[in-house]
């Protein structure tokens, strides 16, 4: 049986899923939550952290502030993508309005800026807002 590392998006906790329950709704063994969510999950620094270097699925991270225009107008999007993409990638969202110093220490000049990791590396960085349509075949073309 074949398994995938996933960090809990909510304690950070690592998890080991079987490849073939990841469309049955895994839970973190240590908060419950669900691992392959089909909402957009708020990261903080740390947790973004360990996800990045952890996952195995693909993670796509908006950087985003609440004072963006461009990143207020995708927000909806990028929500219906995370839906349509469940159990396939992670959709999740950091504010560099909060967290400056990770948007200068990935060199993010502009936002919304969608950043997919996988295996602890970035596999794509795209900037600017984009209807779901866009983001899911976006993140389609860098599924395994």
């Amino acid at each position: 049986m074949e398994y995938i590392k996933l960090a809990c998006l909510k304690c950070g906790q690592g998890n080991r899923v079987p490849n073939d329950k990841l469309y049955q709704g895994p839970k973190c063994a240590h908060c419950s939550v669900g691992l392959m969510s089909s909402k957009v999950t708020e990261l903080s620094p740390k947790i973004f952290e360990k996800a990045k270097s952890l996952d195995d699925a693909l993670l796509i991270v908006d950087f985003w502030a609440p004072w963006c225009g461009p990143c207020k107008t995708m927000a909806p999007a990028f929500e219906m993508a995370a839906s349509k993409l469940s159990g396939k990638a992670r959709l999740a969202k950091l504010n560099t309005e909060q967290y400056q110093a990770v948007a200068n220490k990935l060199g993010i000049r502009g936002i919304p800026t969608l950043i997919g990791y996988r295996d602890g590396k970035e596999v794509f960085r795209k900037s600017g807002a984009m209807p779901a349509q866009q983001i899911e075949n976006l993140v389609r073309t860098h599924l395994k």
